[in-house]
């Protein structure tokens, strides 16, 4: 059983209906998007390895500017 705490906060107008909007056009409710942004942000405090689409990106950029990363690095 996925037991869920009611909590309170208070972020900025803007951010609350972009994030509202969101949930509306992903057909889905504010509290489930709240939570994924939750998890999200304490993978990314507590893994010591980078994000599988931050690695594949690097290596992408790597492969294409790898003459400019090689002049800027002397």
């Amino acid at each position: 059983m996925n037991i869920k705490v009611k909590f309170s906060t208070q972020v900025g107008p803007d951010l609350l209906n972009m994030v509202k909007q969101i949930a509306k056009d992903e057909g889905r409710q504010l509290q489930s998007l709240i939570e994924e942004a939750l998890i999200d942000l304490l993978e990314k405090k507590q893994s010591d390895k980078p994000r599988d689409f931050v690695m594949k990106n690097y290596k992408s950029s790597h492969k294409k500017y790898s003459d400019l990363f090689t002049k800027l690095a002397k």
